[in-house]
């Protein structure tokens, strides 16, 4: 066989577990200015000049090196498949010889719950022009710095709460599951349950509603997306209204129409450790960037809204 048309030697494959739901990473490649933030390797940044995220489209942009040199990169797609693949061939014209540079690349995005592996796969016309790409270029690392980056910025995204409650895990679990339960103490203090309903099964909504301060009503709901009895619950959380569709928040335009959830109950002893992780999905860079401007209220938010837990467990509810 010629060496040149052997596959795995003209291959080049990069991959990392990543501390994110599929559909959160997936996310982060479908917008130009979430990849301005993390494509490339240490020390580079990118400006997109045409992004067309489909079958035939074409991502053009300029890749800003640290030694001050501009690398152009056109990419176009041949497959987009949310939020399990993603597959191009790229073309590189920055300088001389560069244009030579004709690889196909498959990402594919495997689901591990709350996390992902992602792996990159570029196929190389030769053995030789992998061999060079690695060797002038350093692609392999580079491909290791490109998710390193993508790692810290999604980890960067999430919104983290805990909390230590004391009551054992099964009946905090039962606090979170029952629309009973909730409505003595789920929502932001000052505010009254008016409604609410809970369809607890993956797929199932919680849909609820509450009034507050001059008597102004806030909905809200939950989509359950995974259901682990007494350790683990995923969702993703809306603003709604009576009805049950979906809303803008009442108070900010960008604020991100979906956040991500997970929640993890912990037993330790006869207490619970709760934690509460959320980011934001489907979101343009200016509902991202809100959201990461609103940790600090979100954790007064959390604090209040557990405080109430806390009060109705102590009332010996569920023992």
């Amino acid at each position: 066989m010629d060496a040149g048309n052997n596959l795995a030697d003209r291959t080049l494959t990069v991959s990392r577990t990543i501390a994110a739901p599929r559909a959160l990473v997936f996310d982060a490649f479908t917008d130009p200015d979430h990849l301005a933030r993390w494509w490339g390797p240490d020390g580079f940044t990118t400006t997109t000049s045409a992004f067309d995220m489909r079958p035939g489209g074409v991502w053009r942009f300029v890749m800003h090196g640290p030694d001050g040199r501009d690398y152009d990169n056109y990419v176009v797609y041949d497959e987009v498949v949310p939020p399990e693949r993603l597959v191009f061939h790229h073309l590189g014209d920055a300088e001389p010889g560069l244009e030579k540079v004709h690889h196909a690349t498959t990402i594919l995005f495997e689901d591990l719950g709350d996390r992902t592996r992602i792996t990159l796969t570029a196929v190389f016309p030769s053995v030789e022009e992998c061999a060079r790409v690695v060797r002038e270029h350093h692609a392999d690392k580079g491909g290791q710095q490109t998710l390193g980056r993508l790692a810290a910025m999604l980890d960067e995204e999430f919104f983290v709460f805990t909390r230590r409650v004391a009551a054992p895990r099964e009946t905090v679990w039962r606090m979170w599951t029952d629309a009973v339960h909730l409505a003595r103490w789920w929502g932001s203090k000052n505010f009254e349950w008016i409604s609410g309903s809970l369809d607890l099964r993956p797929g199932g909504v919680f849909h609820y509603g509450m009034k507050g301060p001059n008597d102004m009503e806030m909905w809200g709901k939950f989509v359950f997306h995974e259901i682990v009895p007494p350790e683990r619950l995923v969702y993703v959380n809306s603003f709604s209204d009576a009805e049950g569709g979906l809303t803008r928040a009442p108070w900010f335009a960008d604020w991100p129409l979906e956040v991500y959830n997970e929640l993890t109950l912990m037993a330790d002893g006869n207490d619970t450790l709760i934690t509460l992780r959320g980011a934001p999905i489907h979101a343009s860079e200016a509902e991202r960037a809100r959201f990461r401007a609103m940790k600090g209220s979100m954790t007064q938010g959390f604090a209040g809204t557990f405080e109430q837990l806390e009060t109705y467990l102590q009332t010996g509810v569920g023992r």
